[in-house]
């Protein structure tokens, strides 16, 4: 069974940091890419990082150069470490594990969210 568990949302003043941590199942962590996505309300959800098994990361446009996305693979974990942050990340952050069944279909799996606030 995979298990995605995120924490360290909250809220924080515009230029402030937080860091976000997803605990996942080991099976899917030493398999799959992992990511953050998020969704502001009234939006569609968006990738915000990603990086590989192999450590290769890949970032939105809106936050390269604030965020960082990292992964301890001996706590099957997943950061994202978010700084000089605006009142625009504002949004729940999601959690995803990407596993790929076929050559032409994967399986996505999300944690439960996590709502990151930033005031003006």
């Amino acid at each position: 069974q995979v298990q995605l568990v995120e924490s360290g949302g909250g809220w924080v003043q515009a230029g402030g940091s937080l860091r976000l941590s997803c605990a996942a199942s080991r099976s899917i962590f030493n398999t799959s890419p992992m990511g953050w996505y998020r969704q502001a309300q009234g939006k569609q959800r968006e990738l915000v990082a990603v990086i590989t098994t192999g450590g290769y990361t890949n970032y939105a446009d809106s936050v390269k150069g604030r965020f960082t996305i990292s992964r301890d693979n001996a706590k099957t974990t997943v950061y994202l470490q978010m700084n000089s942050l605006k009142p625009e990340d504002t949004a729940v952050y999601y959690c995803n594990a990407q596993r790929t069944l076929s050559s032409s279909s994967v399986a996505d799996y999300w944690g439960q969210g996590t709502q990151v606030t930033v005031s003006s």
